[in-house]
């Protein structure tokens, strides 16, 4: 059976890529399959060069080291994961064109602070392949689509939800601090039983117990936890209070740095936090840009390619310079369910709560033109700029701002449920011995 290149690599930075090249270079003179899934197989070379990889990164970080009989039936998990995400964007026609992947790769250098050339010979100068790094990136390109198709599109947020989460403690917590957070998830099936429930539960607090006497949370999270963010000692970044569970809103605050939580019980698992760092307050709303703009998207499909989608666009956008109503063929033809029947109004919007292109195409679109078809994760889209300006935190912005925070909360919370209904939907036969004990 010929193999896909299905050890899909997470990290979309510099750092990442750079520890990760060197491994291309060593010759691998026996090779064995590790994992059937579905169609497809891992091979023991991509869970080793993963499993290097995440090594390397828990040395930089500086946290200890899990054993190899706890550590690699973890990375395959993941494997088996980015493994299943890929044959479902393989089955819906997702494809990433040589165009938008030029695109990504120039975002990755210019975050580095490189140009194109130079993050071409840095990989080179670690014994790196640039080709590699493309694939890398292509592939990381194809499960974010995936998870946009199948997760975020599917997540309504509902006018009276807002209101309700405004007037609420967590609403107005949502204007307070921010919190950098690392979690463990000791997941249970969405059918677990009261036996394996308890279970899960014995298996937290004894990961909370060593924790509180010292035990390196990075390393607990990379040998325990079945969340996405495992491999990364499980940090999930910046969030405000709102975006979590309850049990956890009303700690964080008067929480110190460094402090764990006890193990609370959430729909996907067991979930203990850690807090890293805090930051922001009340009373700190300040000025900021607006820009009220207007968008037909049309997304890919199973039945329209992405060719077919960018030709679609570029029709309407030809159309709309030939003089007809811009609004009428939003209407008619845009797939965004949040303003097609508004014409295609977004309303006044915050650039910073929308995705890196479709912004980028915002700000350099003079007031009252129309942009080119451009592409970004959710399609092909036309937009035109209908005003600018500066605006203290209204009632509207307010109102977006606990949109993005529920959308958060509930695209979380969904992937996880989706990841793993198509993990126990699948047929996965591991071949690795020891690997049958990885959190699932």
């Amino acid at each position: 059976m010929k193999t896909k290149l299905s050890d899909s690599l997470r990290p979309l930075l510099l750092g990442a890529l750079l520890l990760g090249s060197a491994v291309h270079a060593a010759v691998q003179p026996l090779d064995s399959v590790v994992a059937i899934v579905d169609n497809d197989v891992i091979m023991k070379s991509q869970l080793d060069q993963r499993t290097r990889e995440v090594k390397q990164n828990l040395a930089k970080r500086g946290g200890a080291m899990p054993p190899p009989g706890v550590l690699e039936p973890q990375v395959l998990d993941r494997l088996i994961l980015e493994n299943l995400q890929l044959q479902v964007g393989e089955r819906s026609g997702i494809r990433i064109s040589d165009e938008e992947l030029n695109a990504a790769i120039a975002t990755i250098a210019q975050r580095n602070n490189m140009t194109v050339e130079q993050f071409r010979k840095a990989i080179a100068q670690d014994g790196g392949s640039f080709n590699d790094a493309r694939d890398q990136v292509r592939r990381e390109m194809i499960i974010s689509r995936v998870r946009q198709r199948r997760v975020a599109d599917r997540i309504q947020v509902s006018d009276q939800e807002v209101k309700n989460f405004l007037a609420s403690d967590q609403g107005k917590a949502q204007l307070s601090q921010e919190f950098h957070l690392a979690t463990i998830m000791i997941g249970t099936p969405e059918s677990a039983n009261a036996a394996t429930i308890q279970a899960a539960a014995a298996k937290a607090k004894g990961i909370y117990d060593k924790l509180k006497a010292g035990a390196d949370f990075g390393q607990m999270a990379v040998a325990n936890s079945s969340s996405e963010n495992a491999l990364d000692g499980g940090d999930i970044g910046w969030r405000k209070s709102a975006q979590l569970p309850p049990p956890f809103g009303d700690m964080l605050g008067s929480m110190p740095i460094g402090d764990v939580t006890p193990p609370a019980r959430t729909p996907a698992g067991f979930i203990i936090i850690k807090l890293l760092e805090k930051r922001g307050g009340a009373g700190q709303a300040q000025m900021r840009d607006e820009v009220h703009v207007r968008h037909i998207l049309i997304k890919p499909s199973e039945i329209r390619s992405e060719e077919e989608t960018k030709r679609l666009a570029q029709k309407i956008y030809d159309r709309i310079e030939g003089g007809e109503d811009f609004g009428e063929l939003a209407k008619s033809f845009s797939e965004d369910p949040g303003s097609a029947l508004n014409g295609g109004d977004m309303n006044w919007v915050d650039p910073t709560n929308l995705v890196p292109e479709f912004r980028e195409v915002m700000n350099s679109t003079p007031q009252g033109q129309l942009s080119k078809p451009f592409q970004t994760q959710y399609g092909w889209h036309v937009l035109e700029v209908l005003g600018r300006r500066s605006t203290d935190a209204t009632n509207q912005a307010r109102d977006q701002q606990a949109m993005n925070v529920l959308r958060t909360r509930k695209y979380d919370e969904e992937l996880e449920s989706w990841l793993r209904q198509i993990r126990d939907e699948a047929y996965v036969e591991i071949k690795l011995p020891g690997a049958d004990k990885a959190p699932q």
